[in-house]
């Protein structure tokens, strides 16, 4: 009984080690050969401390043919582990924190919010009794700079936008930190400062719409969205950073300056040869700029200490460059004369090559040399009359008329220099009687024709109006919106000096734009005018002042008038042939 009792237990014993060693023996091994895809680096996430975060575990994305579905489906547990920065000990991830600021929601472990003791690297283990598979990935929080919207550890993602098109900036990984039935305020910032109204773009819920993207809209571009979730306020702050690129309408192949077909170097044997090949390339998109020489068949590449190579920027298409690359050759031979000097680029979208016409240099007689010296001078002293001509034109006329010119008002018969026309409203009433008549009576010493202050009451306006136009060298017409309108006496004026100008050219018409009329096609008589006549405009604030350039156009146009500055009596004195009068002064 007892020899019988003791084979009993050592049965027992033996099947319980057996069934142990089936149980723990599957699980060992397997975990031993764990597929460990080591830390994926590219699949770092960074947010900002106290913000939400959500990071998704690879392994369904780019090293499992399946999703989480299927492998939970298949009996497959996820499970999360955290190394702490700097440390090499990996522990589990506790989701049962009271305040439940860790939690994992299929494949995607949630912080609600994110701290700066959660940096490190995450791993999420997928595995069974028969399978296991892992990869780490890193997360960095980071703490706003102070008084800035953002963090300068915190990279940005770089977008480009075409200049002059139309461009969409949506605010990115927004999408499923909210319920769908939760509308969250969108703030939109330019580097860090607030902006309500943007030009030229539009704030619409997260999008931020380019309406014609232009170089002053580059920067750093941050959404921050503000939710409610649970009772509790989250802020999630997004930064990309635009960038102007040219159109791609203005894509080319490169453009060769230098080497010219049609210019030629020359070089004296012994001397040394500098060979410079400029080359313009536009911006293409996912595009190289290349560009060698090429000697005798050989090619010259940045490597040869004999080549240089600069390259300039184009400020007003970004992207675009202009690329200099020069050879050089000391104490060059008879033979070095005798290569072979091509210049080769290429882009995307084609290439060009241009040879370098090299010949030996010949002595240039000194007569040409005197002559090419003669000419240069010539042609310099011309350019600097011209561009002084341009420059000082108004100046020299007025210089002209003031000391050469012939007084238009000798003889003439008429008693007023200038009538006025101007539409009848308090604005253009001011500018009328307060700028254009104190600068022309008190500085230029002109007679100006008002008809609201220098007609007589009760008469008949048409007659008066005929009257005052007949009596004046030039009718002055001060161009507005308001100008435009029909039936009212500035369009009279204008039609009536039209028809003298035409019919007996006793008056002048000079036109003064005061305010830009958007539809000219309503008033023939003043397209007439404006298609044969110069227009002189009123630029505002810049236009005040006496010297400005206004003035002295319009002075141009005024008739020519010997004036003198009387010290006596303060005031101008104009002589005429039958009458003299006196404009007080300032």
């Amino acid at each position: 009984m007892i020899n019988c009792s003791l084979d009993s237990e050592r049965m027992k014993f033996g099947f319980l080690l057996t069934c142990l060693f089936f149980i723990a023996f599957p699980r060992d091994c397997f975990s031993e050969r764990c597929d460990d895809w080591g830390v994926d680096t590219v699949k770092l996430t960074q947010a900002y401390d106290g913000e939400p975060v959500r990071i998704r575990c690879p392994l369904f994305e780019d090293y499992l043919k399946h999703n989480y579905s299927t492998a939970h489906s298949a009996g497959l547990t996820l499970m999360w582990y955290f190394t702490a920065q700097g440390k090499d000990l990996e522990e589990p991830i506790n989701i049962r924190l009271p305040d439940n600021r860790i939690s994992k929601d299929k494949d995607i472990l949630w912080f609600r919010p994110a701290v700066l003791n959660d940096t490190g690297n995450y791993t999420c283990m997928l595995r069974n009794t028969t399978f296991c598979s892992k990869v780490a990935f890193p997360l960095e929080v980071f703490k706003k700079d102070q008084n800035s919207c953002v963090g300068t550890a915190k990279a940005s993602e770089e977008k480009l936008f075409e200049l002059g098109a139309i461009h969409h900036l949506t605010c990115p990984d927004t999408h499923g930190y909210f319920p769908a039935n939760i509308t969250p305020t969108v703030k939109w910032y330019m580097n860090c400062e607030v902006v309500d109204r943007f030009y030229d773009r539009v704030v619409k819920g997260a999008d931020l719409i380019f309406l014609t993207m232009s170089l002053p809209f580059q920067g750093n571009y941050t959404c921050i969205v503000t939710y409610e979730d649970s009772g509790r306020i989250y802020n999630l702050t997004r930064t990309m950073r635009i960038k102007a690129i040219a159109s791609s309408n203005n894509a080319k192949p490169p453009v060769m300056y230098n080497p010219h077909d049609k210019v030629s170097y020359s070089f004296a044997v012994g001397e040394d040869m500098e060979l410079t090949c400029e080359v313009y390339f536009s911006y293409v998109q996912n595009s190289s700029n290349e560009i060698w020489w090429t000697v005798h068949g050989n090619k010259k590449d940045i490597a040869d200490p004999n080549v240089t190579k600069s390259v300039k920027l184009d400020e007003m298409n970004p992207g675009a460059e202009t690329i200099t690359e020069k050879l050089y050759i000391k104490n060059i031979t008879p033979d070095d004369l005798k290569h072979n000097y091509t210049c080769s680029a290429k882009n995307r979208l084609g290439s060009v090559s241009r040879q370098a016409l090299v010949k030996e240099k010949v002595g240039t007689p000194r007569y040409i040399t005197e002559l090419a010296c003669g000419l240069g001078a010539t042609v310099f002293l011309v350019i600097c009359f011209i561009v002084v001509y341009h420059v000082y034109w108004l100046e020299l006329v007025l210089f002209y008329r003031a000391h050469f010119g012939t007084d238009e008002t000798i003889g003439d018969g008429k008693e007023y220099d200038v009538y006025v026309s101007y539409a009848r409203n308090a604005e253009e009433e001011e500018f009328v009687l307060v700028t254009l008549r104190g600068v022309l009576e008190n500085e230029f010493g002109y007679k100006l024709c008002i008809f609201d202050r220098d007609s007589l009451p009760g008469g008949i306006i048409t007659d008066e109006t005929l009257s005052f136009i007949k009596k004046s060298r030039r009718l002055l017409v001060v161009i507005s919106p308001s100008y435009v309108h029909q039936g009212t006496q500035a369009l009279l004026e204008l039609k009536a000096g039209l028809e003298n100008m035409a019919s007996q050219g006793n008056i002048r018409l000079v036109l003064v734009q005061y305010k830009t009329i958007k539809n000219k096609k309503k008033v023939k008589e003043l397209k007439l005018a404006q298609s044969i006549l110069s227009v002189i405009k009123w630029k505002g604030e810049k236009s005040k002042h006496p010297g400005s350039r206004f003035w002295k156009e319009l002075h141009v146009a005024l008739p020519v008038k010997k004036t003198y500055f009387t010290k006596n009596t303060g005031s101008f004195q104009t002589l005429t042939h039958n009458s003299s009068f006196t404009t007080e002064g300032l």
